[in-house]
């Protein structure tokens, strides 16, 4: 079995020790260039963890990216997220990106600002590694010039205004990525009706099998059976259908539940243990929540 090593890196003076590069001129905040990075060699498996958000813009990447339940190659324009204390992977086989941005901002440079309290908002951050923003070649350019105004700012002194502009800068980056997921999820139609469609085949599944015993279906359970982390499922959900993951489930769960009120003889504490209630009372309840009827009010009306 192969080993996995573990690099924490706890801070954005660390990061640069690593990577071999110049002290970072302000140690909350760093702009880098993939281009500037030393040769990297990956002898392990190795787990890698930050303390600090990082924004990377790759647009040299020979490498394959995975959308939803399909895999792309893209040589450029491939946007990444990642929250503190996120957890990615890098194989022996890793193959870095040889032009673009890495921006890292530690939590505490924003602690003070609005876009501190807004971070958590950003869906994006809570995407797996897997789920990238691919970029057209306007969008490209757009994130590109706030890349090299933010590298003009930190190549100034720094003043009482600098962490000011810095930030607005940032929280303009954050809303154009906002606004190119949107696109995405609207754009890739074919890719989102496969996902549609994996969606109803997971969900059909369970409720014919055995896995209800196990109890409800979950957002996590669905998340994990498509390879994509829940934050990105649900947000590509809604997009597609103004449904999260877990209204989705529960407009399945009432379906089956309809299907077998109006055509079988069970009870509907019968129904709600098939379906993976754990107490007949919490079927009803989203029962009646979504219907407006009670089960036994719904079984009359096809009597």
């Amino acid at each position: 079995m192969e080993t996995t090593t573990t690099v924490h890196i706890q801070s954005i003076s660390q990061l640069h020790q690593l990577l071999q590069l110049p002290k970072p001129r302000h140690p909350m905040v760093s702009l880098t260039r993939f281009e500037d990075f030393p040769e990297i060699k990956i002898e392990q498996r190795t787990r890698l963890l930050t303390d600090f958000y990082q924004v990377t813009l790759k647009t040299e990447c020979p490498c394959k990216i995975q959308y939803g339940l399909s895999i792309f190659d893209f040589d450029e324009g491939v946007m990444s997220c990642f929250a503190p204390r996120q957890v990615s992977f890098i194989d022996k086989n890793f193959v870095p990106a040889k032009a673009g941005w890495q921006l890292s901002i530690h939590p505490d440079f924003l602690r003070n600002s609005s876009l501190g309290g807004k971070m958590k908002s950003y869906g994006y951050f809570d995407y797996a590694v897997n789920e990238a923003l691919i970029l057209s070649d306007d969008e490209q350019q757009a994130i590109e010039t706030i890349f090299i105004q933010l590298q003009k700012e930190l190549s100034l002194p720094i003043d009482n205004f600098s962490q000011q502009v810095c930030i607005a800068n940032i929280e303009l980056m954050l809303t154009y990525c906002d606004r190119y997921y949107n696109r995405q999820f609207i754009t890739r139609k074919t890719v989102s009706n496969e996902l549609l469609s994996s969606v109803e085949m997971i969900l059909n599944n369970y409720f014919e099998s055995d896995q209800a015993d196990n109890g409800l279906p979950s957002a996590q359970f669905l998340a994990e059976e498509l390879h994509l982390s829940s934050k990105y499922l649900s947000d590509c959900l809604k997009q597609l259908t103004g449904s999260t993951t877990q209204q989705l489930i529960h407009e399945k769960l009432i379906d089956r539940a309809k299907e077998r009120l109006s055509t079988t003889q069970l009870s509907a504490s019968e129904i709600a243990y098939q379906l993976g209630f754990d107490y007949p009372q919490s079927f009803s309840k989203l029962f009646k929540t979504k219907t407006r009827q009670t089960p036994l009010e719904f079984r009359a009306g096809y009597k």
